[in-house]
């Protein structure tokens, strides 16, 4: 491998979501020359300025940084930057599309847009797939629209690299900085030693093997998280029917070195742009060679359940919703992001509409986001500041675990019903519920 020293590599990267702009920002801090694309010319303008169009954790000052210095900036035209660049990233998304199948058509917009561009290109270039794709999408997807429209022959002109990305939203300039492991699936020498090249830094954390692996390895470690979290979740449905803290049991799990402490935290279940997506998407994958995965249907019909049981709890207190003023604190599906997407919080607002509560939703981050999803409705009105929310009802749901969901004062003569347990919601409540401890 030969390395370049501090010159950096030219980089362009297809997709400004929360994977494809934190990779470029973090590439552009390490000294490489990056350039983001984007058919949104809103979301091109404040990269320029040193904007994030999504909130991040961290991701603004460096974001500023690497603009400011001139290693970062945003376009709308995918061909100057890839003949500016020696590799591409496809960072686009992959939502779930009818049946549950995974739905590919901006993947395969990005690789005829990108084949296109490498027509008129000369040098050999390097394509590499950090988008979350079923097994086989690379080999059979990817590189054939790519010879389709280059008129060249990958492995020969130009490269294709599998590298999925393991980034937890929140903690994703964190986790960028500091992987676990980097999967590299490659079909050809020259382009893998190239992507080594990219994350040298990280050179004794690499697992080499062939792209459909590497996707594999993508949706195998989500699968097993969300078990994980499902698993944890119908335990603690169980202890709180017999009176056991799950968390005192959760605890004790985790010492053990098989399985470990992390996503054993019980609550209202999981949700995001990933977990359910990509566990529905590989189920999906899985019925096309007609099997049917039994643990990871049933992750998922564990959390679709796990959500309303605030819901649930609530009703048994007060018999019936109608006309009742319920707060709802969190509104995005984890702290640290401003990402409503599958977030439980939808559902429960939803739940809590038709049963004709009347619904004061907060949030620090995501209450623009989730005006988009839940909108307009007489019954539900949205607040930036968690104190005015509470001075509105008496019932107070706590769904996403927010610090500043941790002061105590909040919920002073409540009742709560607390779906991430926040321990400073049982000082000063009137009552306290936890979902399952």
């Amino acid at each position: 491998m030969v390395h370049r020293g501090d010159a950096g590599m030219r980089i362009s990267i297809i997709g400004t979501g929360y994977v494809g702009l934190v990779t470029g920002v973090v590439f552009a801090d390490k000294g490489h020359s990056v350039i983001c694309v984007d058919t949104d010319a809103e979301k091109v303008e404040m990269i320029n300025r040193g904007e994030p169009p999504i909130f991040e954790r961290d991701l603004e000052p460096m974001l500023k940084r690497v603009v400011e210095g001139g290693k970062l900036s945003a376009t709308t035209d995918l061909d100057e930057a890839v003949l500016n660049s020696e590799v591409s990233f496809i960072c686009v998304g992959t939502p779930v599309g009818s049946f549950d199948y995974i739905d590919l058509r901006y993947i395969k917009e990005a690789s005829k847009s990108l084949g296109k561009a490498l027509r008129g290109k000369d040098s050999y270039h390097v394509v590499v797939v950090k988008s979350t794709v079923v097994p086989g999408t690379t080999e059979h997807v990817v590189i054939p629209i790519l010879e389709e429209y280059s008129g060249k022959k990958a492995g020969e002109d130009f490269g294709v690299v599998m590298v999925p990305e393991f980034l937890r939203e929140g903690n994703a300039v964190y986790d960028s900085l500091n992987p676990d492991r980097v999967i590299i699936g490659g079909l050809d020498e020259r382009s893998m030693n190239i992507v080594k090249e990219l994350y040298r830094d990280y050179e004794d954390r690499f697992f080499i093997t062939n792209p459909r692996t590497a996707e594999m390895i993508k949706y195998a470690t989500n699968s097993f998280l969300v078990t994980k979290i499902s698993f944890i979740n119908e335990i603690g449905n169980i202890c709180k029917l017999l009176g056991i803290d799950v968390y005192d049991v959760a605890k004790a799990l985790g010492m053990d070195r098989r399985i470990s402490p992390h996503f054993l935290n019980a609550g209202i279940g999981f949700g995001g742009s990933c977990f359910p997506k990509d566990v529905k998407a590989l189920i999906g994958k899985a019925g096309e060679v007609y099997y049917y995965p039994i643990i990871l249907n049933a992750a998922l019909e564990v959390n679709e359940r796990q959500a309303l049981r605030v819901v649930e709890l609530l009703e048994k207190m007060v018999d019936s919703l109608d006309g009742k003023d319920v707060v709802v604190l969190g509104l995005a599906f984890k702290p640290g992001t401003d990402d409503i997407r599958e977030a439980p919080s939808i559902r429960i607002i939803q739940t809590l509409l038709n049963k004709g509560a009347r619904v004061h939703a907060t949030d620090p981050k995501a209450v623009k986001n989730a005006k988009k999803v839940l909108g307009q409705h007489e019954n539900l009105k949205f607040y930036e500041d968690a104190r005015e929310a509470v001075k509105q009802g008496e019932y107070v749901l706590i769904v996403t675990e927010w610090d500043e969901y941790r002061d105590e004062e909040l919920y002073r003569d409540k009742v709560v019903i607390d779906g991430r347990r926040v321990e400073e919601a049982k000082k000063k409540s009137k009552h306290y519920e936890g979902v399952c401890w």
